[in-house]
Formats: structure tokens, C-alpha cells, sequence
């Protein structure tokens, strides 16, 4: 079965589900959007913008190493607190109820 249409879905036999479609384009722009952004946000704290060698250093390396696991924890946490409030709001809470981190 394809992601895109074909058995199951509401498309029509052989044709494209352009609802899939659309989601799928969604998705591939949030995550090129999230990889951006980790690219400028790492690249601006542990690269010196003067390129000595080609390669990084063991500094330069480590640093994005730390980096990119803070980035995609912090991202997990907002994540999990976005749906926690997104919960809370659905199921009759305060919605203008948010905490800080």
C-alpha cells in the first residue's frame, strides 16, 4: 500500500490522494524548517567564521555533538508541553494557562 494513494485510501483506484499529498509536503517543509534551524543555530555557536582547515576540529565536533542533542531535547520538551496544553484546553481547562519550561 502506498503512502500516496493506491488500496484503502479515499482516492480513486490508481489515483493520487491529494490530501496525503498535501500532508506529506507539510511535513517535509516542517522538518527541512527544524533542520535549518539547527544547521544555523549550531553552525553560529561552534564554528568560527574563519575557516582555518577543512575539516572540523575535536572542539568544533564536540560542540555540535552537544548542540544538536540540546536542540532535539529542548524540541521534545516544547513538544511535550505544547500537548500537555493542547490536553488541558480540550478537556476544559484554563487555555490562557500556560507555564514556563
Amino acid at each position: 500500500m502506498s503512502f500516496l494513494g493506491g488500496r484503502g485510501s479515499s482516492a480513486p483506484a490508481g489515483g493520487i490522494n491529494h490530501e496525503r499529498v498535501d500532508m506529506a509536503t507539510q511535513e517535509l517543509d516542517m522538518i527541512t524548517d527544524i533542520f535549518n534551524r539547527l544547521v544555523s543555530s549550531c553552525h553560529a555557536k561552534c564554528i568560527s567564521t574563519r575557516y582555518a582547515e577543512a575539516d572540523l576540529n575535536k572542539g568544533e565536533s564536540v560542540c555540535i555533538d552537544r548542540c544538536v542533542s540540546k536542540f532535539f531535547e529542548v524540541n521534545k520538551k516544547v513538544g511535550e508541553k505544547m500537548q500537555a496544553v493542547g490536553g488541558a484546553a480540550g478537556g476544559g481547562a484554563n487555555p490562557g494557562a500556560f507555564t514556563s519550561l
